[in-house]
């Protein structure tokens, strides 16, 4: 490798793509196209790095599998961070297996650090730790070590493991500022700040305040009976939690699917200890103005599924003016909502990390169609919430982030302990 190559390949691991680029620039050889590309996507051109990356993996020799693997991670990574996630995993999973065999384990590490990173933004949360278990990245380089442990970081933190999140993102904090990229510093410093903004409210006896994700995790493992606004579930823990941030011991019946019947059950936990309304309910479950003898009939039937499905943790009894909820084993009735409701929040959610998506993209980390992520971005957009560019497939949606709270409670995930 010449002085040149290895000058552009140190100047890219410091995070200077045009100190790269200027030594490279000129150059059409296949390690140059390789550190191009690489370029390219630093400075936020995702469009010109692939076309780079795929001409140096062309370029390479048939006895250069593993510079071929290394052009593979690197466009994994672009279509990552462009948010193209329907990328051929197995085309990465082969590039992995090639460099840890050849010896190469930094960029075999990196190729897998690539693979959680998706897999925790589609909410596959189990196959992520698993595809992370085993990695030490001790020996790794500074701004090797700070990426690992925000992937750590990140899952602990959907987890509601906030203990564990913080203390991966104090070791990221740490090796960022031994690697001394200011890019690696800001990502650091951003993740960390989600920690101390509000993930959620509590909604408890008329009253209501902000959550952070320590708060949050602490009221899981709580004996509260909580209606959780965020899973569409309700269930009680028991008063010590497990590693998972889940609760030992605890009841969770599950709502989602049934958006009738967690509408009366957040209805009564609002109400909680007082009794809820008749009106108050037809209005929360059914969006009914005027009542009528069917409306009411329906009311019944429905209160009479939930008190079926709530019987391990709750009775539901009528009163003179509507229904009442009473635990059977808490001592208190709570709801935990998102930080800020409103139509397509989901969509939102994904939008505010400031990240370009396309509706494909989307779809597949919602696990919707794409036609429903469509009409979602379109009455978003009709209501100033989101922006696009582009035209055709090649349309991008995005947003500004949301100040003033963070969105872990709003991606999709399964629930702690499950």
């Amino acid at each position: 490798m010449d002085s040149l190559i290895t000058a552009a390949a140190r100047a890219l691991a410091a995070g200077d793509p045009l100190g790269a680029l200027n030594r490279v620039a000129l150059r059409d050889d296949a390690p140059a196209l390789a550190l191009r590309g690489i370029a390219m996507a630093q400075l936020g051109d995702f469009g010109r790095a692939k076309a780079l990356v795929r001409r140096a993996a062309r370029a390479f020799g048939p006895k250069e599998a593993v510079a071929r693997a290394r052009c593979v991670v690197a466009e994994a990574e672009i279509a990552l961070v462009s948010r193209e996630l329907g990328w051929p995993t197995k085309a990465l999973d082969a590039a992995r297996a090639t460099l840890e065999q050849a010896g190469d384990r930094l960029n075999g590490a990196h190729a897998r650090h690539l693979e959680v990173r998706r897999l925790l933004l589609v909410g596959r949360l189990d196959e992520a730790e698993r595809t992370l278990g085993g990695l030490d990245a001790a020996p790794f380089p500074p701004a090797s070590r700070a990426a690992h442990e925000l992937v750590v970081a990140g899952i602990a933190m959907r987890r509601l493991r906030a203990k564990t999140a913080r203390a991966a993102l104090a070791r990221a904090e740490q090796a960022a500022q031994q690697a001394g990229i200011p890019a690696l510093m800001a990502e650091v410093a951003s993740a960390a700040r989600l920690l101390e903004t509000p993930a959620a409210r509590l909604l408890a006896r008329g009253e209501e305040r902000p959550m952070r994700l320590e708060e949050v995790e602490a009221l899981q493992a709580s004996k509260a009976l909580v209606v959780d606004a965020c899973r569409h579930v309700v269930r009680q823990g028991s008063a010590q939690g497990n590693m998972t941030g889940g609760t030992i011991g605890g009841t969770t019946v599950s709502l989602a699917g049934r958006p009738v019947l967690f509408a009366l059950a957040r209805a009564l936990a609002e109400a909680w200890p007082a009794d809820a309304a008749r009106a108050t309910l037809l209005a929360r479950a059914f969006g009914a103005r005027h009542a009528d003898e069917s409306h009411r009939a329906r009311l019944r039937v429905e209160v009479g599924r939930l008190r079926a499905l709530l019987r391990p943790l709750a009775s539901v009894g009528a009163t003179a003016r509507g229904f009442a909820i009473a635990p059977r084993r808490a001592r208190e009735v709570v709801v935990l909502a998102r930080p800020v409701e409103e139509a397509h929040g989901e969509v939102l959610a994904f939008l505010a990390d400031g990240e370009a998506w396309s509706s494909s993209a989307l779809a597949l980390a919602l696990g919707a169609s794409q036609r429903t992520v469509q009409r979602a971005l379109d009455s978003l957009a009709a209501a100033g919430k989101v922006q696009w560019f582009g035209r055709g497939r090649a349309r991008r949606w995005l947003t500004p982030p949301v100040p003033g709270f963070t969105t872990t409670l709003l991606l999709p995930a399964p629930l702690p302990g499950d």
